[in-house]
């Protein structure tokens, strides 16, 4: 499931996020949202969040 609506996504989903610095390499990091950063219902690039670990970016794939 992509990242791009924000009802999917709830504190506590594992998911893959692309950071800032990633966003030319396309490169995905694996963790588990803390807060949601995005207030619109619906981002084209994916919701932005923040993970447990601290990492901020934009969510790829939801994987559980």
């Amino acid at each position: 499931m992509n990242g791009q609506n924000r009802a999917d996504i709830r504190p506590g989903l594992e998911v893959d996020i692309v950071l800032k610095q990633d966003q030319a390499t396309g490169k995905l990091t694996h963790g588990q949202v803390k807060d949601i950063l995005t207030n619109s219902p619906r981002h084209p690039h994916g919701i932005k969040v923040r993970l447990t670990s601290g990492q901020v970016g934009r969510v790829k794939n939801i994987t559980g």
